[in-house]
């Protein structure tokens, strides 16, 4: 197909560099033409633009980078909008596109647009309930008038878009069964795909016994030290108060262990909440990475944690760190309620689901991690299973061929 790819993410970001980037050249590989619009921060660097360029020039895909502003709030989405619309617009006269892949709700703006005006295939990568991600994460206060108009405005467009759209997919089983419960109007009229957040499992490879040691080497960790590992962006819903209670249990179980952070998120206001929680700063170590770099960081971790806000957002949440780590063979920690993961982990026995924050829910949290059964490798295999990239790459060829009309691939 000649796709269209919309993405209000910049590929140069390390989402883009995980889980945008993998899967279109994958899918360019399997023969379809794609064209990308992404939109880029203004602190990306040359590097990083080039690289991200030379990527998509090797697998045969346009790029074609806009800018994104941030301010002022609201206007600024909105001036960025109208220019996608340009653009795509401009673009579809200029190719003709048969599939307009809008990855999540500011990009389906312009995808509505387009398939209503030209009746272009329109697919609704919806990945999250974002308008309530929005209110539920603090961004929007709707007790403010204004904030109140804005997730009326984007629930209508949710709906017009589950009622246009010739595909839709979601990260999540749970996601899915929630919209298919729905009121008519507001229900799918397509039936909802489950694609999860996938891993590179190429990238994200097993290590052995010597990278280990190195790595713990690099970091300053001892040879003996139970390390638990946190990757990816903090706040919002991710609950980092609880994360380093869990820690301090951890600490008084193995008293040499260490908390890593892999993040890019500022050093500062980590240590300050890990001293009001009691835990020295030297117990944590704080390290930025760019993403062909996490892998080699990951490797010093013993356990990984990711706990998360169980709120109605949640339904939809497919915590690609999750399946990093697990990649990896770190068995993971985490709470329940959150998108698939208590069915993951049912599933593969990769880790352990606690049931709650309080002391008696950390301890026997602990007491399953401490006796979890599974090698390294067999951690590995459960990734395999649930979240491997060519898993993903294949589910998306399917729905566009499907859209195409290639039952027979199907």
């Amino acid at each position: 197909m000649r796709v269209l790819y919309l993405s209000y993410d910049g590929l140069t970001d390390p989402l883009g560099g995980s889980q945008i980037m993998p899967y279109l050249i994958g899918l360019a590989k399997r023969g379809h033409d794609i064209s990308v619009v992404s939109f880029e921060k203004a602190e990306a660097s040359g590097q990083a633009l080039e690289e991200t360029g030379r990527q998509f020039a090797e697998a045969n895909i346009e790029w074609l980078p806009m800018r994104y502003h941030k301010q002022p709030p609201i206007l600024s989405t909105v001036w960025d909008v109208e220019a996608m619309k340009r653009r795509v617009f401009d673009l579809h006269r200029r190719t003709g596109f048969d599939l307009v892949h809008c990855r999540s709700y500011i990009p389906a703006l312009a995808g509505l647009a387009l398939k209503r005006k030209s009746g272009v295939r329109f697919l609704f990568d919806m990945r999250g309930f974002w308008p309530e991600e929005r209110v539920e994460g603090g961004r929007w206060d709707l007790g403010s008038p204004l904030f109140r108009a804005v997730f009326a405005y984007f629930k209508r467009k949710e709906r017009n878009c589950f009622r246009a759209a010739d595909a839709i997919v979601s990260l999540t089983r749970t996601a899915r069964e929630e919209m298919l419960e729905r009121p008519v109007g507001s229900r799918p009229a397509a039936d909802p795909v489950v694609i999860p957040c996938c891993v590179d499992l190429d990238h994200f490879k097993l290590p052995n016994a010597e990278e280990k040691s190195a790595a713990r080497k690099r970091l300053g960790i001892a040879a003996d030290a139970n390390v638990l590992c946190y990757l990816g962006s903090l706040g919002g819903n991710y609950l980092l108060g609880e994360m380093l209670r869990f820690f301090k249990a951890y600490r008084q179980r193995w008293p040499s262990a260490r908390f890593l952070f892999i993040t890019r998120e500022p050093e500062a206001p980590i240590l300050m909440a890990a001293t009001l929680a009691g835990i020295r700063a030297t117990d944590l170590i704080v390290v930025p990475a760019d993403r062909q770099d996490v892998p080699g960081i990951v490797t010093a971790a013993d356990h990984g944690i990711a706990f998360k806000a169980a709120n109605f957002a949640q339904k939809a949440c497919s915590p690609t760190k999750l399946g990093e780590m697990m990649a990896m063979g770190v068995p993971v920690v985490t709470n329940a309620g959150v998108g698939d993961v208590d069915e993951v982990i049912a599933d593969t026995g990769t880790g352990v689901i606690v049931e709650g924050f309080d002391d008696r829910s950390i301890e026997k949290g602990l007491d399953r991690l401490a006796a979890l059964p599974l090698t390294s490798s067999e951690v590995r295999e459960g990734a395999r299973r649930w979240f491997d990239l060519e898993y993903g790459v294949g589910a998306y060829d399917r729905v566009y061929r499907s859209l195409a009309g290639d039952t027979a691939s199907i």
